[in-house]
């Protein structure tokens, strides 16, 4: 496994981790991760190593004749969750497009939108509703902290402001789109597991430290992630 490429990160250092206790003397991993994520990275590479702690099952190992839900199923919340941290890094995207520009990081009517859609698909696909409208919701909540602190990071350093202008409606908002589709046969597919119990805490945090390290969270993401999944086994 190579070493991930950073992300927008800061406050990071190289963490060591063996690639399991029986691992050949030598054999190891080096992470770039944000030292507040250094126990998940931990956990994280254990169950990459196959120490399954919820009996969750990689992908991978799963029959290629496997229906696609129950394929879903057996990945946990690691897809569910991988999908979130997508839609959090959009939101530099976003950011973006409207610094330094009039459009308000605000936008109800779109927000508005998002959510009708997300109860509508929500429906056809059998899952509780209000569950889904308020899980969507988080993200659009999480989507404008990480937009609010990019405008203050790149209001004390210009330098860091980005050059570029999305175009919202052509590139970021079909990315959106796919996500919300997405979200929704992962919230399905997941439905069984996502209760306050043991297991899907266990399984959240673990799909938290994935996606961290897959990413290369900076700690305004990683915070923005767990807010965004935080309620998932409530």
């Amino acid at each position: 496994m190579g070493t991930p490429a950073l992300g927008k990160g800061d406050d990071r250092e190289i963490v060591h981790i063996p690639l399991s206790p029986n691992a050949e003397k030598g054999k190891s991993m080096y992470v770039n991760a944000p030292c507040s994520s250094l126990l998940r990275v931990a956990l994280s590479s254990l169950m990459f190593c196959g120490m399954a702690v919820v009996g969750v099952t990689p992908a991978a190992a799963a029959p290629a004749a496997a229906a696609p839900t129950q394929t879903l199923s057996r990945e946990g919340l690691t897809p569910l969750v991988g999908l979130a941290a997508e839609r959090i890094l959009l939101a530099d995207k976003v950011a973006a497009a409207k610094f330094g520009t009039s459009t308000p990081i605000e936008d109800p009517v779109r927000e508005r939108q998002v959510l009708d859609r997300a109860a509508a698909l929500a429906a056809e696909a059998g899952i509780d509703v209000q569950d889904t409208v308020e899980f969507f919701r988080a993200q659009i909540e999480m989507s404008k902290v990480v937009q609010r602190g990019l405008y203050d990071r790149w209001t004390r350093h210009p330098e860091l402001a980005p050059t570029d202008r999305p175009d919202l409606a052509t590139e970021v908002r079909p990315q959106l789109d796919r996500i919300t589709v997405a979200f929704i046969d992962h919230l399905a597919a997941t439905e069984d597991l996502r209760r306050p119990t043991p297991r899907c805490t266990i399984s959240l945090f673990l799909a938290e430290a994935r996606a961290d390290l897959r990413y290369g969270l900076d700690r305004l993401h990683e915070r923005a992630l767990h807010g965004a999944v935080e309620r998932l086994c409530t």
